[in-house]
């Protein structure tokens, strides 16, 4: 039967790993069935041409986004505010988020938590919970506020371990605590990211034999890499089995640095580390009682502290490829296949591939002007080319 069965053509497919052109994207319901010319399709199958040049490509995947759409997670850490948060994204290609709270009062940690799963199924966007802290260093908290920063309790660590069925991100300062803790929740099914954090080579080495693979926006509030001390940097850069972060804004890291972390071991992501601004009409908010207001293209408090970033992922794609002179093709993976590895989804998203979930992102690979996204099989509004 032919129902549920449809294609989208494109002059170039990128698969995650290869490109295929002028080929269509065969799928049924939610799934992918197949790439396949165009002549090889069944007969009678709908097929959606993308305009001329358009590229299609995994949809881009942001394992770190506070917030967006003028929504901020902090103030309100339910499943609405989660579902919104990713329908903000979704123009700029997104069509997978990790919400991010950030470190705040432990209510709100469970709450988020608690909602988790609800906001998935309101939005199939929504993949999980990314808790940035309360467990960092209160040498490092960037834009946080130190009064919530704290250590885990034994309630906390059977809170982060509860069976769900999305994913669980937790960005920690791994010197904090003693040994077990990273390998009780990694051994759970939590992802563990190094942040916030001054860990030294030997602390951050220890937490990675006990399971830690992430590392949060590398570079950015941690331990500097120096030259008779590398800290997490380099341990991060050494290990082939983990992730970093980057965010490519042209403010956070310095394009050079970044330029030499891809060529360490460790796999790159880009993130965004968003705040309600990305895909709304505000230009500033307030985080816990601070002031944060975007201006020139930084989101600032009143003493100059980054307050995570204005940016969208089809700009980071594009910032990667120009600022940093990395082929599209690889961009592209940052912002799909990786993240989707990282967070344990690498059979389901991060490719197009027969029995991966459709989702989708087209756009114009000159300028990353986003067409049209595809989640789960079904399609955002388009925009149409000028």
């Amino acid at each position: 039967m032919l129902r549920n069965r449809y294609a989208i053509a494109a002059s170039v497919i990128f698969d995650g790993a290869e490109i295929h052109r002028d080929r269509a994207v065969f799928m049924r319901g939610g799934r992918i069935l197949d790439i396949l010319h165009v002549g090889n399709l069944p007969h009678g199958v709908p097929v959606r041409t993308l305009p001329e040049g358009a590229w299609l490509a995994p949809g881009f995947i942001d394992a770190q986004v506070n917030g967006g759409g003028d929504v901020l997670l902090n103030d309100d850490p339910g499943a609405g505010a989660m579902a919104a948060i990713a329908a903000a994204h979704r123009k700029f290609g997104t069509t997978g988020v990790m919400p991010t709270l950030i470190t705040d009062a432990r209510e709100k940690m469970v709450v988020a938590l608690e909602a988790v799963d609800r906001a998935a199924a309101l939005n199939a966007g929504v993949l999980g919970l990314h808790l940035e802290g309360p467990f960092i260093s209160p040498e490092k908290p960037g834009i946080h506020c130190r009064d919530y920063i704290r250590e885990p309790t034994a309630e906390d660590l059977d809170l982060l371990t509860a069976p769900r069925e999305t994913a669980t991100l937790v960005t920690l300062a791994p010197e904090r605590f003693g040994a077990g803790v990273v390998e009780r929740l990694a051994d759970a099914g939590v992802r563990v990211s190094l942040g916030h954090s001054m860990a030294t080579y030997e602390e951050t080495k220890a937490a990675l034999d006990e399971g830690l693979t992430g590392f949060t926006h590398l570079f950015n509030a941690m331990r500097p890499l120096g030259a008779r001390d590398p800290g997490p940097v380099a341990a991060a850069l050494e290990a082939p089995n983990a992730f970093f972060g980057m965010i490519v804004d042209g403010e956070h890291v310095a394009p050079a640095m970044l330029r030499l972390a891809l060529r360490g071991a460790a796999h790159p992501m880009l993130v965004t580390d968003a705040m309600p601004p990305v895909g709304g009409e505000t230009a500033s908010f307030l985080l816990n009682g601070q002031d944060i207001v975007l201006k020139d293209g930084r989101l600032t408090n009143a003493a100059g502290t980054l307050a995570g970033s204005a940016l969208d992922m089809a700009s980071a794609v594009r910032n990667t490829v120009e600022m940093l002179g990395v082929p599209l093709t690889d961009a592209l993976r940052f912002a799909s296949t990786e993240p989707a590895a990282f967070l344990g989804f690498g059979d389901l998203l991060g490719r197009i591939s027969p029995d991966f979930r459709a989702d989708l992102v087209a756009f114009d690979p000159r300028d990353m002007t986003i067409y049209e996204t595809w989640v789960d099989g079904r399609p955002s509004e388009p925009t149409n080319p000028a």
